[in-house]
């Protein structure tokens, strides 16, 4: 056989053996999972006496589109 055809087979062999995994890998169908986004947290161990006090209430607020009620908070550290 001369060489010009059995490169001709040998192309088409090796592009039909990786058609499958191109397809597999451009599907519109298969969905890749979103990315995981972690926040961070921050662990506070300030001891026995002490203990956060929070007070919290609602403030009006004027906006563009109206008048609205935003919850607000303030918090601190206390001896206990």
């Amino acid at each position: 056989m001369p060489p010009k055809p059995l490169i001709a087979i040998l192309s088409v062999a090796v592009l039909l053996g990786a058609a499958p995994q191109v397809m597999a890998q451009t599907s519109p169908g298969v969905a890749s999972p979103p990315p995981s986004h972690v926040r961070g947290r921050i662990t506070i161990h300030p001891g026995r006496l002490l203990y956060r006090h929070c007070v919290d209430w609602y403030e009006l607020q004027h906006r563009p589109s109206g008048t609205v009620l935003y919850p607000q908070m303030r918090c601190w550290w206390v001896r206990g």
